[in-house]
């Protein structure tokens, strides 16, 4: 590969670590919030909720005027949106106002999937996109275990909002470097929704995004409470639990790079082998859920949470690259639009659930949920790989 392909690879990698360390602090610190401004197990899941909702409410609109200025300027306006979202987070002197400020905080990061994936199917080969993919998915487990390091471990050391405003300088000096040294394009296109009509007509696509729901509910629940289970179910420290949250990221970026290596080097159809790592992605997440579940000691905790971030944490990027094989490359954008409003859509209504069963009937209950959502997301994903995508895409049809 030559040294084109890495410097780009490499600078929407940084890009999107810089960005999943803003966006994840909110994860990471939710024991804070608790202990802050006195929330439930239950409320704590609504700040969870705000930062996903802004993700959700954005995340069209954004992509629309990415495909119209290009990923080049929407990256860089998203990366300082960023940067401010974290400090309003750490300033955030109410309730009320840290909703708000964390609204806003996802708001900015609608930027980030839309932008690196057009980034990465605008200026890289086909035959090197999906190991690409992987690669700038570790981007976001990467960013994730360095916020939850940070936010804890300088809790102990100076106060709770450190963490956030290092997360915020941080991405000032990416954006600066990837404003410098990035080649990108510069837009041109037409500011327009992505084509819906069109896409539900794809039949696999439609079972595809379904599935998407309970894969982001997974996710994103166990990233946002990780922390709080090790803390009080586990007995460990606050900083014990950022270690085990990072270890989760760490496993999570080694999922996303095998499965997507995986992805381009086995033999067989495109949409039935990468399908079939997604599904074998999603049965593993259920079985570690109640192993999570069951789990009573820092060290068993600490091993259960980094096998299931190696699967739960490491779908996304098989998850695009099983959405390429379902349609055209020009439908590309509006696809991952539709793909990622579902992930997020999981991870709006999610949380809440998960911290109301906690607080009535306990962790187990909860984890025993997305458990459940994980085994009905493969159900629906053997449906996806096992049905034909439209005949007459002349783009599938290569």
């Amino acid at each position: 590969m030559d040294r084109s392909y890495w410097r780009t690879v490499s600078l929407i990698a940084l890009w999107q670590v810089a960005a999943s360390i803003c966006y994840y602090t909110v994860f990471a610190a939710t024991p804070f919030f608790r202990a802050e401004f006195g929330l439930s197990r239950f409320q704590v899941g609504f700040v969870v909720t705000a930062l996903t909702l802004g993700y959700a409410v954005f995340l069209l609109p954004v992509g629309a005027l990415i495909d119209r200025f290009g990923e080049y300027r929407s990256l860089l306006v998203g990366l300082v949106g960023l940067a401010a979202g974290a400090t309003f987070v750490a300033g955030a002197p109410s309730v009320a106002t840290l909703l708000a400020a964390a609204f806003f905080l996802g708001s900015a990061y609608a930027s980030a999937i839309p932008g690196t994936n057009k980034a990465v199917y605008d200026n890289v080969a086909a035959g090197r996109q999906n190991l690409a993919v992987g690669i700038k998915q570790v981007g976001v487990t990467a960013g994730s275990g360095i916020s939850a390091l940070l936010v804890t471990g300088l809790a102990g050391v100076l106060f709770w909002q450190a963490g956030f405003l290092v997360a915020a300088v941080a991405a000032i000096v990416v954006a600066a470097l990837f404003a410098v040294l990035y080649d990108g394009s510069g837009g041109g296109g037409t500011a327009e929704y992505p084509d819906f009509r069109s896409l539900s007509k794809n039949r696999p696509y439609r079972w595809l995004v379904a599935a998407g729901f309970f894969l982001g509910a997974a996710l994103f629940t166990t990233t946002g409470y990780t922390v709080l289970f090790v803390q009080e179910e586990i007995g460990a420290s606050v900083a014990f639990g950022g270690v085990v949250l990072a270890v989760v990221q760490l496993f999570g970026s080694g999922g996303r790079l095998a499965t997507g290596w995986l992805s381009d080097a086995l033999p067989g159809d495109p949409q039935v082998r990468i399908g079939s790592i997604l599904i074998v992605q999603a049965l593993a997440s259920a079985a570690l859920f109640a192993v999570v579940a069951a789990t009573s000691s820092p060290i068993g905790a600490t091993v259960a949470f980094a096998a299931l971030g190696f699967f739960v944490l490491g779908n996304t990027g098989v998850y695009y690259s099983c959405m390429s094989t379902l349609v055209g490359s020009e439908e590309m954008g509006g696809a991952t639009a539709g793909g990622q409003l579902s992930l997020v859509a999981g991870s709006i209504v999610a949380p809440p659930a998960f911290g109301y069963l906690a607080d009535v009937v306990g962790y187990r209950a909860s984890w025993g949920l997305l458990g459940a959502g994980c085994v009905l997301a493969a159900g629906l994903l053997v449906v996806a790989v096992r049905s034909e995508p439209p005949i007459d895409d002349p783009a599938l049809a290569d």
